[in-house]
């Protein structure tokens, strides 16, 4: 196992200096030829809308959440899934066949053994090629890939997100880690536009949106591997769609995202893009009723006090780690808590990305009601985004 971390290791290295060559080549061609731009009209169609969309830059499929080993159900595990499609060369399609790739596959993956206090982070990053993964495109039928690439050096497998008859199927696996997950997501209600129409703005201006949607609750069954034992698990996760061509404003150097699942059927999901100083440029929300009622709520509506910070031993970076969420419209004052304070992703194939991923509950009065994720970027000196491809690596 060292020694394939050990060749991962300097792979990461050998990949930074073809990325920093294959940024500076897409870098130029922007100017000749833009990605297109998210827009408040886009005529959403499904499951078509569910698959990639090439002609924008950067675009994920994102699930997050908590499940219990069938079992032994006291065990708790937290989980992460992400592949990225990130765009190379503006136009570019599906490569035939070479070494010709407009886009790469970034794939992220993490287990939180919440009884055990550990966190295991997986990754993966290829160019997107016939034998390496990829994004096929929308052909009809119940059943397809939508995005995959082969697992992680050592591991002969590979991870993907599916449609399946109902709902979605996620894999992925890493060996070297002993850890891997294979689960089947089905909606418990429909999806959610995150914004008018799914058009989310990112900047008061209008310069940098996205499109966005969310499966807020999953029911979530299938198998786990941790530390190479294998294990039914089932729960309850929250699944993410979006794409764009400006995820950031010029002056935001990060996010702080809440997606969080209540006991009583309301689902609330909450985003603050963060200046360098640390204070706030722009903020959204969603509450999602028990009776399927979405209502979107602007910053004025809702506040967000950290309480705690906790500091990374690798990266030195210092996260808030405990919250007070208000949303007096809803009579919400609850406290947000990490179920595992060290949940940090810490890239070894990109230089200065890491992240805070993790799974948390929600506290009312002392008593839980609820569950969900919160993910932390831009933390820590010089810390790179998972979502700027042009950046050098």
């Amino acid at each position: 196992m060292k020694t394939e971390r050990t060749a991962r290791a300097r792979a990461g290295l050998v990949l930074s200096i073809v990325l920093s060559a294959v940024s500076s080549s897409a870098g130029a061609l922007l100017a000749a030829e833009e990605w297109a731009p998210a827009t408040p009209d886009h005529e959403w169609s499904f499951p078509r809308d569910h698959h990639a969309h090439e002609e924008t830059s950067i675009e994920w499929w994102y699930v997050t959440g908590i499940v219990r080993d069938v079992a032994a159900p006291s065990r708790r595990y937290g989980f992460q899934f992400t592949l990225f499609r990130v765009g190379l060369v503006p136009g570019a399609g599906a490569p035939e066949g070479g070494f010709d790739a407009g886009h790469a596959v970034m794939g992220h993956a993490s287990i939180t053994d919440v009884a055990g206090g550990e966190h295991r982070f997986l990754e993966l990053f290829r160019r997107a090629s016939p034998l390496l993964g990829g994004f096929p495109p929308y052909e009809g039928g119940d059943e397809a890939v939508v995005a995959w690439a082969r697992a992680p050096a050592g591991t002969d497998d590979r991870w993907e997100v599916r449609r399946g008859d109902d709902g979605f199927v996620v894999r992925a696996r890493d060996d070297a880690e002993g850890a891997s997950f294979e689960l089947t997501l089905t909606p418990r209600r429909p999806h959610v536009f995150q914004g008018p129409n799914g058009y989310s703005a990112k900047s008061a201006d209008g310069s940098a949106a996205s499109l966005y949607y969310s499966f807020t609750r999953l029911a979530t069954d299938g198998t786990m591997t941790f530390d190479g034992r294998t294990f039914e698990v089932t729960g309850e996760s929250w699944m993410d769609r979006e794409w764009s061509s400006s995820q950031l404003g010029e002056v935001q150097v990060g996010w702080d995202w809440f997606a969080l699942r209540l006991d009583d059927g309301r689902d609330l999901m909450l985003y603050v893009l963060r200046r360098a100083d640390g204070s706030l440029d722009h903020a959204r929300g969603t509450l999602v009723g028990a009776d399927g009622r979405v209502d979107r709520i602007g910053p004025e509506a809702w506040t967000i006090e950290p309480t705690s910070t906790w500091t990374s031993p690798a990266t030195g970076a210092t996260y808030p780690s405990r919250w007070r969420i208000e949303v007096p419209s809803a009579d919400l004052d609850v406290e947000v808590r990490p179920l595992v304070e060290e949940q940090e992703n810490v890239s070894a194939l990109l230089r200065r990305l890491h992240y805070w991923e993790g799974a948390v509950e929600v506290v009312r009065d002392r008593s839980r009601i609820g569950e969900g994720y919160v993910e932390l970027t831009g933390y820590g000196d010089d810390a790179r985004l998972p979502l700027r491809p042009t950046d050098e690596p």
